[in-house]
């Protein structure tokens, strides 16, 4: 009887022991929705409505964290952007926490930003309350395409923060060619990489174009030993040397081993909802360069 009491107690104190966020999120799988919008430089309200359009759907698809592009709410590589982005926080950061707690969603999202005088690519991540929980400047800003251009981050802020989900982390586009930004985030064992992206081609190189992403998001998904979700947008480029290029959509998400799980559409808007499972690889002990 007295081992029967003992062996009781202890399974009672080993369920009710706290468990985790991180560990728990290595075991478990998150509702990810791909929001693959149209773009309009300079567009503020419409861009606005399209984000809202594709929140609706993720949430009426019971979504829990919503991945939109690069730039999002003014446009890559836009010069009106140096006179129209807000600081984060700021107006437009706030309105996407606003429509996060609305729509009970996390959102990450690539927007720019305002900061004294420097104009910044920046991708943000709100929690379902609503609430700022993290920001990423672009540091691969591609100088050659803005007269002035984006102001750099700085490689040394590249991070992850815990969330109800696990660790998550985030980087824009560019920041993924390089393997010295990709090998830091690697350290930091995140459960889940989240991308936006502005994926832009000339016409006649879509939709060849694409493949390259999809080689990008898986061989970055397999070295950093996590799951990722790189969003491109549709739209065109309006300024600049890539005047008139297009953005051709087709974005992707990957495993924790780089295999493909999903593809948007080509050239087009597209909403896709995806159970993924996530967590780091190398954290739980599976990643077979670490044995």
């Amino acid at each position: 009887m007295k081992k029967l009491l003992v062996f009781s107690v202890a399974v009672f104190f080993l369920l009710s022991a706290p468990v985790n966020v991180a560990e728990r999120a290595s075991q478990q799988s998150v509702r990810l929705a791909i929001c693959q919008i149209l773009v309009i430089d300079s567009d503020r309200e419409g861009n606005f409505r399209r984000i809202e359009y594709a929140l609706e759907q993720a949430a009426t698809q019971h979504a829990q964290i919503a991945v939109f592009p690069e730039s999002s709410i003014l446009g890559w590589e836009n010069p009106d952007a140096h006179k129209m982005a807000t600081p984060i926080p700021g107006a437009d950061s706030d309105r996407i926490g606003s429509l996060a707690r609305k729509y009970g969603l996390m959102i990450a999202i690539g927007l720019d930003e305002k900061g004294g005088e420097h104009l910044y690519d920046s991708a943000i991540l709100v929690d379902r309350s609503g609430r700022l929980i993290w920001k990423h400047r672009k540091i691969n800003v591609l100088p050659e395409l803005m007269t002035p251009p984006y102001s750099q981050g700085r490689p040394e802020d590249i991070g992850v923060v815990e969330t109800e989900f696990g660790r998550i982390a985030v980087l824009i586009c560019a920041d993924t060619f390089s393997d010295a930004f990709v090998e830091r985030m690697k350290t930091l064992k995140p459960d889940l990489m989240l991308v936006p992206y502005g994926w832009a081609a000339t016409n006649d190189k879509w939709p060849d174009h694409s493949k390259e992403l999809e080689e990008l998001v898986s061989r970055r998904a397999a070295q950093v030993r996590c799951p990722m979700a790189g969003v491109d947008l549709v739209g065109e480029m309006t300024h600049g040397p890539w005047a008139g290029w297009t953005y051709g959509g087709s974005s992707f998400v990957a495993d924790a081993t780089g295999k493909i799980l999903m593809t948007a559409r080509d050239r087009d808007t597209d909403l896709r909802v995806i159970d993924l499972p996530i967590g780091s690889l190398v954290r739980r002990g599976a990643d077979p360069a670490v044995r």
